[in-house]
C-alpha cells in the first residue's frame, strides 16, 4: 500500500474543479444520470481525479439504471476504503479513495454476481485512463 497523500483543504481547491472538490473531499454528490461516465463503454481502468489511484476497470462496469456509474468490484480490495455513512437519516456504506480519502461514492448489497455489490461512484471522482 502507498502512503496517504495528505493535503489541505486550500492545496485541494488548487488542484481540483469546484464539482470535484465538492464531491470529493465536501462528500458530495452529483445528481443522477448527469455524470459524465454514466453511459461510457469505453474501456479501461477509472483513477482517483485527486491523486490518480487505479479504483475500477471497465470490465466490472454495468448499467444499473441508479444514474451512476455502477461497479460490481474495485481494481483491488486494498483499492478503496469504507465506513459506515449516517448522514441523511439514513445508515449507508460510503467507498473513499484508499489513498488519498477521496469520497467516491457509496456501496449497496444488489448488484450483479459475482459479488453481490454495486459500487455507485460519482463521475467528479473519477478519471478514465483508457486502454
Amino acid at each position: 500500500m502507498e502512503d496517504k497523500i495528505r493535503k489541505d483543504n486550500a492545496d485541494w481547491e488548487k488542484q481540483l474543479t469546484s464539482n470535484q472538490y465538492y464531491v470529493t473531499r465536501e462528500k458530495g454528490t452529483e445528481p443522477p444520470f448527469t455524470g459524465e461516465y454514466e453511459e461510457t463503454e469505453t474501456r479501461g481502468t477509472y483513477k482517483c481525479v485527486c491523486c490518480g489511484h487505479p479504483l475500477f476497470r471497465s470490465d466490472t462496469k454495468y448499467h444499473s439504471g441508479s444514474g451512476w456509474p455502477s461497479f460490481y468490484a474495485p481494481v483491488t480490495a486494498e483499492a478503496v476504503e469504507t465506513e459506515t455513512d449516517i448522514t441523511h437519516g439514513m445508515a449507508r456504506t460510503e467507498v473513499k479513495c484508499s489513498r488519498c480519502d477521496a469520497h467516491l461514492g457509496h456501496v449497496f448489497e444488489d448488484g450483479p454476481k459475482p459479488t453481490g455489490l454495486r459500487y455507485c461512484i460519482n463521475s467528479a471522482a473519477l478519471n478514465l485512463d483508457e486502454d
